[in-house]
């Protein structure tokens, strides 16, 4: 579990096909600290630690194995040597629970459709998928790339959150630009809040 708040952005340095694809991820994060099989979600995917390399210059860095279904249902598929990666690491009990309750299981991919200035802070516009719209609420939390967010505004294709100049800073997001595609998990509340309904309306 995680609670969509990056600890850390890091840098994919090699891609790797190996029934499937291997990705060496670049962090700050201290590697003694990790143990193989570890959980590491990566911008919003939850993924395992399978191997741990600690000569990359400025920090050391982990692999994760992404089968072919991974690629296919996220935006891990377009990942390159590059690519910035939110990272955060699994809670522990005790953890302060900063954002909401983010699982790591992406649900959908969806599409950035505008970035407005909106005075101290970016409206950034989204297009989920639109069987995911009806778990999108106004005032909700949504996980975007791993990121936790507040929705602002729902309409009947899009939502819109507003990020301040430091969550820009500090995640992924400030790579990103109108039409580039984001990973999107919803609130689990609003899962199973959506599925009590079904049982009521059977």
């Amino acid at each position: 579990m995680f609670t969509g708040i990056v600890t850390d952005v890091g840098e994919v340095v090699s891609v790797k096909e190996d029934g499937g694809r291997r990705f060496l991820i670049k962090t700050l994060y201290d590697l003694e600290t990790i143990e193989l099989g570890a959980s590491i979600c990566c911008s919003g995917a939850c993924m395992t630690v399978v191997r741990l390399v600690n000569d990359l210059g400025n920090g050391g860095g982990f692999e994760v194995d992404v089968s072919y279904e991974s690629l296919s249902k996220t935006t891990m598929g377009n990942w390159k040597e590059g690519t910035l990666v939110n990272l955060e690491r699994s809670l522990s009990l005790g953890d302060e629970l900063g954002g909401h309750i983010v699982s790591g299981h992406v649900d959908g991919v969806g599409r950035i459709v505008s970035i407005e200035d909106d005075g101290m802070s970016q409206r950034f516009t989204f297009a989920p998928p639109a069987d995911l719209l009806p778990y999108i609420a106004q005032k909700g939390s949504v996980a975007i790339d791993g990121v936790s967010l507040t929705v602002n505004e729902v309409n009947a294709e899009t939502f819109g959150v507003n990020l301040i100049p430091h969550t820009i800073s500090v995640t992924s997001l400030r790579q990103l630009e109108a039409g580039a595609l984001v990973n999107i998990e919803i609130d689990m509340l609003a899962r199973y809040v959506a599925r009590q309904m079904e049982f009521r309306q059977a």
